[in-house]
């Protein structure tokens, strides 16, 4: 199967711009809630999203029903055990958003990328066209 190879230069960044959100708020926010016991502490794993108290990756969508159209969600998850409040989780949420949309232009310059809010979550929408191979 043929991949473009200018696709995988792309998720290739936007995987270490997610890890580098993972481990900023690994780094900030370790010690507030404790980590699932079935899960690997930070750093344990070779992928960030696999171990410590956060699960951020992005997830692309056609946007099919979505205002906002086709991108990649910004998908958030705190693993632990402790009730988190739904205004906790926002609040993380939006620090992950920020994050991202902090960290974009870094990561892809020239590029006309966006953090927006979609419904409940957050989600990357913009330039996402590879041109030629």
């Amino acid at each position: 199967m043929y991949i473009h190879p200018k696709l995988v230069a792309f998720t290739d960044s936007l995987e270490k711009l997610f890890h580098e959100v993972d481990e900023a708020l690994e780094d900030h926010w370790e010690q507030s809630f404790s980590l699932h016991p079935n899960r690997p502490g930070k750093g344990e794993t070779w992928n960030p999203e696999m171990d410590g108290l956060f699960e951020i990756a992005p997830d692309f969508t056609t946007g099919i029903g979505s205002e906002r159209g086709r991108g990649y969600i910004i998908s958030f998850r705190v693993a632990t055990l402790e009730r988190v409040t739904p205004e906790q989780f926002e609040f993380l949420m939006e620090e992950a958003a920020v994050l991202v949309k902090k960290k974009l232009p870094r990561y892809f310059p020239g590029r006309n990328l966006e953090v927006v809010r979609d419904g409940k979550r957050f989600k990357i929408v913009g330039d996402f066209s590879l041109g030629e191979a």
